[in-house]
């Protein structure tokens, strides 16, 4: 059974793969750093991190935290969920 968020997770990564753009899921499992976005990758050159949220759920203080240090170390990071998958979408396409 899915979650809603395994839904969102889904329609990115969809997109993400139709453009054949480098991504991955990072798997910390108790071993990596707490808070890590749930999809990282790069695009012409762009670093991007992806938290994805169902519904109203908004991302944790931790991950607040690293998603302000991937934007102040120059990198996109958005907070994606089922009502603005579009923003992402618009993004990609400002880079061709």
């Amino acid at each position: 059974m899915s979650t809603p968020e395994s839904k969102v997770k889904t329609k990115v990564r969809a997109e993400l793969l139709r453009r054949s753009i480098y991504h991955f899921m990072p798997a910390t499992g108790g071993y990596g750093r707490s808070g890590v976005p749930d999809i990282v990758g790069c695009y012409r050159g762009h670093f991007f991190a992806i938290e994805t949220k169902a519904g109203n759920n908004k991302p944790t203080a931790l991950q607040e935290r690293e998603l302000k240090q991937i934007r102040d170390a120059g990198g996109i990071a958005f907070v994606i969920n089922e009502t603005n998958v579009d923003d992402l979408k618009a993004w990609l396409d400002t880079l061709g």
